[in-house]
C-alpha cells in the first residue's frame, strides 16, 4: 500500500520549507520593525469560539468531537487571538500589536478532488485602537510587507463594511441577505428579478456600482440619502483615502460592494490583489472588527481591533517566477570524519567546536561505512565545502573541496 497525505493536506519537503521560511522571515522582520510581537494560539478551539457569534459559517470549520465540547480546527486566527487577549491578557495595556505565522484549516464543499484544506498565513492584529491612524497603520504595514518581498505590481481594494451594512438596512428584512449576496457577487440579474420598488432597485444598482477611483465612488455614495451616522462614516473613509493617497505607496480601488465571507467586520475591509496575472490573485484580506472581542470578554466589553492575514501559498506562487526564493537547501559547511574508531569522541568534540561559532555553521558528522573516495563524493554531491579528517590524537587534517 502507498500511503498518501489525507485529502486536502500536503507535505512540505525541505526545499519547500526553505522557500516558505524565506517569505516568513522577511514578513517577520517587517512586523518587528513596526513594534508587533508574535502570539501563538491553539490550533484546536471550541466551536463557539471559532464561529465568532455566527460570523463564521459552521460548514467552513473542520469539526472534531471532544468529550464535553464541540471542537474544531481554526479556519482563521482573528477569533482565536481575540479570545486569548480578553481571557489571558486581562490587565494588558492597549494598544496591543500582535502578529502570527500559522496554519489554518478550512473545510471546502466543492466537489473538486483533493481540494486544499490546510493553508498557511502570516498577519497582524492591532487591538485597542480605532480611528484614522490605526486604520492607516495597518494598511501601510501591508504595503511594507509586500515591499520587503520585492512585490510591486499589486493594488488594494478598500471597502467599508459599516457603510455597506447600513445601506442594506433600507431593504426589506426578508430580502437583505439576497441583496447582500447579489452585491457581493456583482449579480445584476438577481437585482433585476427581486421584488423591489423602483427606488430600492435603483439604490441596489448604485450599490452594485460603488467601485472604482476613490473620488468617483465617494461622490456616488454621497448622492444617496444618507443619515448623519452614514455621512460621518463616509467622511472618515474619505479622510483615510486622502491620507493613503498622499503616501503614494500603492494603487487604491474603492469598493463599497466589497463584502467578506467572514461577517464580523464593522468598518473598513480590504483585499490585496496582484496585477501580474490574467486572473487576479488575492494575496491577503483584512478589516476592522470593533465588536468581536466583546463576544469573549467576561463583561462583554467591546475593544476595537483591526488586522489582516497574508496567504503564504499565494505569495509563494507569485514569487516563484521572480527567482528570489531559494533554489536549493543550504549546504553544510563542514563534514567531520573520524579516521578510526578511537577518533569518534575527538570528532564529535571538533564538530561541536565548529558549531559554537558566533555565526551559523552547519556541521555534519560522517557516520561510517564508507571509504575516503565515497566520503569525498558524498561531500561534493551535497556541496559541502570542507572536510575535517580527525585522527585519534584529536588533530584535524583539513581538506577543501572548492
Amino acid at each position: 500500500m502507498v500511503y498518501q497525505p489525507a485529502a486536502g493536506a500536503r507535505d512540505l519537503l525541505p526545499l519547500d520549507v526553505e522557500k516558505k521560511r524565506w517569505i516568513e522571515e522577511r514578513l517577520q522582520q517587517v512586523f518587528h520593525r513596526w513594534g508587533y510581537h508574535r502570539i501563538i494560539t491553539s490550533t484546536l478551539e471550541r466551536m463557539d469560539t471559532l464561529m465568532a457569534g455566527e460570523a463564521i459559517q459552521r460548514q467552513m470549520v473542520i469539526q472534531l468531537q471532544g468529550e464535553d465540547d464541540e471542537l474544531g480546527l481554526r479556519p482563521e486566527l482573528t477569533a482565536s487571538i481575540a479570545r486569548t487577549v480578553v481571557t489571558r491578557m486581562a490587565n494588558t495595556t492597549y494598544p496591543q500589536r500582535l502578529y502570527y505565522n500559522a496554519n489554518v484549516f478550512r473545510r471546502t464543499w466543492e466537489s473538486r478532488h483533493n481540494r486544499q484544506q490546510e493553508f498557511y498565513q502570516a498577519g497582524v492584529e492591532l487591538l485597542g485602537a480605532s480611528g484614522l491612524l490605526a486604520n492607516a497603520e495597518v494598511l501601510l504595514l501591508v504595503a511594507d510587507c509586500l515591499a520587503a518581498l520585492g512585490l510591486q505590481q499589486w493594488h488594494l481594494i478598500l471597502g467599508e463594511a459599516g457603510i455597506t451594512r447600513s445601506l442594506l438596512s433600507a431593504f426589506p428584512a426578508n430580502l437583505q441577505d439576497k441583496v447582500r449576496s447579489a452585491i457581493a457577487h456583482l449579480d445584476r440579474i438577481t437585482i433585476d428579478t427581486l421584488p423591489l420598488s423602483d427606488k430600492l432597485r435603483d439604490r441596489a444598482i448604485i450599490m452594485l456600482d460603488l467601485r472604482g477611483p476613490s473620488a468617483d465612488v465617494l461622490q456616488k455614495v454621497s448622492s444617496l440619502d444618507l443619515d448623519e451616522e452614514q455621512q460621518e462614516a463616509v467622511n472618515n473613509l474619505k479622510s483615510l483615502v486622502e491620507l493613503l493617497e498622499s503616501e503614494k505607496k500603492f494603487p487604491l480601488i474603492l469598493d463599497l460592494s466589497l463584502i467578506q465571507t467572514i461577517d464580523y467586520y464593522t468598518g473598513i475591509v480590504f483585499e490585496v490583489v496582484n496585477d501580474t496575472e490574467s486572473q487576479a490573485r488575492v494575496l491577503g484580506r483584512g478589516g476592522r472588527y470593533d465588536q468581536l472581542l466583546g463576544l469573549y470578554h467576561p463583561q462583554g466589553e467591546n475593544i476595537p481591533g483591526i488586522g489582516f492575514g497574508l496567504n503564504i501559498e499565494d505569495l509563494y506562487q507569485l514569487l516563484l517566477s521572480t527567482q528570489q526564493l531559494p533554489q536549493e537547501t543550504p549546504a553544510s559547511n563542514w563534514l567531520v570524519v573520524p579516521e578510526t574508531q578511537s577518533a569518534n569522541a575527538p570528532a564529535f568534540a571538533y564538530a561541536q567546536k565548529l558549531r559554537d561559532s558566533t555565526h551559523l555553521v552547519r556541521v555534519e558528522i560522517d557516520l561510517g561505512g564508507r571509504d575516503a573516495d565515497a566520503i569525498r563524493q558524498y561531500a561534493r554531491d551535497r556541496s559541502i565545502a570542507q572536510i575535517a579528517w580527525i585522527k585519534a590524537d584529536s588533530s584535524p587534517k583539513i581538506e577543501s573541496l572548492r
